[in-house]
């Protein structure tokens, strides 16, 4: 039988709520608004403070601070939310600051590799199966989609949005929206190709006899290669049959357009080598 193993020298608020097998390590600081799922690994010198919310069968590595407050000048003292799932993994010193306002939340999905050093700011959303290299940081209201890669040592900017299997190169300066599905990197940073290894790897090369592949590769050349302007590239791109896929590439540079939005990475300049 799994029994609780809490270190003697952990500090733990006698109004968090700790599962019964959860494991705590020497000197971890636990806040009385804190909840940890069952099976989850604290290590030493974490600390959890505000109202922080954790799944199951996470493991939270040395020296990580989660659910402190945001570096955000209107900050107030709401109480606002982190809330993470199930299966993470969070590495030594990550940091996971909680929401602006009241009742608004930072989310970490499931089954995430954040590693060493990497700072998630305020209001950020990572969805599932995101992986985040080390010594990333994602400004505030940043939102990953599922099964993005980030390269290490790169800087996000608050209210970009990374779409769902994008890979972003190491040490590159995202400041506008990375289209699902696209390869980036450099600085400035740019749209170098499809993610093809990582589209391979989720299954997405042979769905339907490999149609679906082959939609987005026409897609990637509309969009980058052809020379039309983004509103033109969209237009043709709803002559293509549809697929799921290809429908979420759409709406997302749809979106991306939007007041609010930082709008799309553009794709190499002209005259640069392709990549397709």
């Amino acid at each position: 039988m799994t029994t609780t193993l809490i270190h003697p020298t952990a500090v733990i608020h006698p109004d968090a709520q700790l599962h019964s097998t959860v494991q705590v390590g020497p000197y971890a600081v636990i806040g009385p608004q804190v909840k940890v799922g069952p099976d989850t690994v604290i290590g030493p010198h974490v600390v959890l403070d505000g109202r922080t919310e954790i799944g199951a069968r996470n493991h939270i590595f040395p020296g990580a601070a989660i659910g402190l407050e945001p570096q955000d000048l209107k900050y107030d003292g709401s109480v606002s939310l982190v809330q993470i799932g199930d299966d993470n993994r969070i590495r030594e010193f990550v940091t996971i600051n909680r929401a602006t306002r009241a009742d608004e939340v930072t989310v970490i999905g499931s089954g995430n590799l954040l590693m060493a050093y990497v700072h998630v700011g305020h209001n950020c959303v990572v969805e599932d199966n995101v992986i985040i290299s080390n010594a990333v940081s994602l400004g505030g209201h940043v939102h990953i989609e599922s099964r993005a890669v980030i390269g290490g040592v790169g800087g996000i900017h608050q209210f970009v949005h990374v779409g769902r299997l994008a890979m972003v190169g190491g040490m590159s300066r995202v400041t506008r929206d990375i289209p699902p599905y696209m390869l980036v990197e450099g600085n400035p940073i740019r749209v170098r190709t499809l993610n093809q290894v990582g589209l391979k790897r989720a299954g997405i090369v042979d769905l339907a006899d490999g149609q679906v592949f082959q939609s987005l590769k026409k897609a990637f050349r509309l969009l980058y290669r052809s020379g039309l302007t983004l509103e033109q590239a969209l237009e043709k791109l709803e002559l293509l049959p549809e697929n799921e896929h290809l429908q979420h590439l759409c709406r997302f540079l749809q979106l991306s357009q939007l007041e609010g939005r930082r709008g799309p990475t553009p794709g190499r300049r002209k005259g640069t080598r392709s990549e397709d």
